[in-house]
């Protein structure tokens, strides 16, 4: 089994320079996978990139969004799709299965009720239940703030660094780091991406 994610940048043609949110998609796709044959950017403002280790796919995608958040104005559609690889092509837009078939039917579902994150699997009832927490997550998750979503970028960078060395890096206290993830309800987001794996695990 895999996932794969596709997405599209929004507001993106408002962007007076959208070579600023390119390198910043190349950047955060590349560190996501080394290997460009999993990613690929395709009319001018979507993306698709295979995540071959699937239970890391619901944080890859929170990874993905935090960074396209850091520019002001913009935020980014994600689709996530779980389920096997029957053809591995030369690059990620030439492979197919049921993971490629999923995520593309869900960005088409995404743009019609303008919800920006969704799951499909081949089990309707996990479907059911990880939607509707991506639900609730997205009403904090789609209003961060440019600091909010710097500090849930940063703290995924670094999983294992304290606050003190997290504010370091960026030049704030300790304190500011600690009320800047909890504004972004950086925990529960992590308790969901916990849940998630579990729920991955039962596929």
């Amino acid at each position: 089994m895999t996932s794969v994610i596709t997405g599209d940048i929004i507001n993106s043609r408002k962007q007076k320079e959208p070579e600023v949110w390119m390198i910043t998609l190349k950047k955060v796709l590349s560190g996501l996978s080394a290997d460009t044959k999993y990613w690929e950017i395709y009319r001018g403002d979507s993306f698709q990139i295979e995540i071959r280790d699937y239970h890391a796919s619901f944080m890859a995608a929170i990874y993905i969004k935090a960074a396209i958040k850091m520019i002001k104005g913009l935020d980014v559609r994600l689709a996530i799709g779980v389920g096997n690889k029957t053809y591995d092509g030369n690059d990620v837009t030439e492979s197919n299965g049921e993971a490629f078939v999923f995520s593309g039917e869900m960005i088409e579902t995404l743009k019609k009720e303008k919800q920006n994150l969704r799951i499909k699997t081949k089990n309707n009832e996990i479907n059911k239940e990880l939607n509707l927490y991506f639900r609730f997550a997205l009403i904090t998750m789609d209003s961060w703030s440019v600091n909010s979503a710097e500090i849930v970028k940063l703290s995924i960078e670094n999983p294992k660094a304290l606050q003190s060395e997290l504010g370091q890096l960026i030049g704030i206290s300790q304190n500011a780091i600690s009320n800047r993830q909890k504004r972004a309800h950086l925990e529960e987001i992590l308790e969901l991406d916990h849940m998630y794996r579990h729920k991955m695990n039962s596929l």
